[in-house]
């Protein structure tokens, strides 16, 4: 489809910046039998819609649960739910249903939103390794450093600060003229694949500036959890007991283990973009956006022992409900 490029008489021209009524989204090339694919991505939807809603729904019924790090991980899980909704479904539609084109400002929405929650992921998962940081390396001082107050501050900056890297990446896409190719080589709007079309027609140097910025928040977030996890392997070899050197390692494995799933396809194909091959990139970015959502309420919250007894205490009362139900209407 590399064909199809922009008609001058078919775009709105508003003082000169072309902008063509849809675009193309070309997916994988030249692969067979890529629906079992797309298949694949939806069970993997629905396990991670399920399991994050569950989470959600257990810290807000139990107040034992109503505690600063249950604020992040909440949060994690609501933009976990919100970036999967974002991407799996229109996802579904373009490609199994064959419907390609999308409009220009459907396109600059899709572009916000995944975007939006790739940076919130990003921001969480920093979010929660401050609070392993703090209440390894400063036990004493944790709950004077991680409060309600403190929590809701920076998952509020976070998403202060993702809302206006978003809305500047798309008001500065808005002032480019796509006036050749409108074939975008990616599974959905990808920022870096729609800008560099205008690049014939357009000063795309603030568009790249945008993107190195981009990559760089998606970058600093995961120094900081490095550098906060080397603090906290220094912290644990200054712990006598083995029995709690074990316990603080358990907390530590399953966020690092998420982090890995989630970064390391990320940086690696944004550092080495230029030699990897586009089904290749589509692959890894694709993955990144699924699995991570999926395995965190699976890997971090399930394996935490007071969320496990609170949600064992959740569905036992609600079988207890159901059991008094029927002696009542006897």
């Amino acid at each position: 489809m590399s064909y199809l490029t922009s008609d001058p008489n078919q775009t709105e021209n508003i003082d000169t910046i072309i902008r063509p009524p849809y675009f193309f989204i070309s997916g994988f090339i030249d692969i067979p039998h890529m629906e079992y694919y797309y298949i694949f991505l939806c069970f993997v939807y629905i396990i991670s819609l399920v399991g994050n809603t569950f989470v959600m729904m257990v810290i807000y019924m139990d107040n034992s649960l109503h505690s600063p790090k249950y604020v992040a991980v909440f949060n994690l899980a609501f933009t976990d739910v919100c970036g999967s909704t974002a991407m799996v479904p229109k996802l579904l539609d373009t490609f199994l249903f064959s419907r390609q084109l999308i409009s220009y400002n459907q396109c600059l929405a899709s572009l916000f939103f995944i975007f939006l929650f790739l940076n919130m992921q990003s921001f969480n998962l920093t979010i929660l390794s401050y609070d392993r940081l703090v209440a390894i390396c400063c036990p004493l001082r944790y709950h004077m450093m991680v409060t309600h107050r403190s929590m809701f501050q920076l998952t509020g900056a976070a998403w202060a600060f993702a809302v206006f890297l978003m809305l500047l990446a798309v008001c500065l896409i808005t002032r480019l003229s796509f006036c050749r190719s409108l074939v975008i080589n990616s599974y959905f709007c990808d920022h870096g694949p729609l800008y560099r079309l205008a690049a014939p027609c357009s000063d795309v140097v603030p568009n790249k500036v945008m993107a190195y910025l981009i990559s760089t928040v998606l970058f600093l977030p995961m120094v900081f959890i490095i550098s906060s996890y080397i603090c906290i392997t220094h912290a644990l070899f200054t712990i006598t007991l083995p029995q709690d050197r074990v316990r603080a390692l358990k907390t530590c494995t399953s966020h690092l283990i998420l982090v890995a799933i989630f970064y390391l396809p990320i940086h690696f194909t944004y550092f080495l973009h230029s030699i990897i091959p586009t089904n290749a990139r589509i692959i890894n970015l694709s993955l990144t956006s699924v699995l991570p959502p999926m395995l965190n309420p699976i890997i971090y919250v399930l394996k935490t022992e007071e969320f496990k007894e609170s949600a064992k205490k959740l569905l036992s009362k609600r079988k207890a409900q159901r059991a008094v139900v029927p002696i009542q209407s006897t």
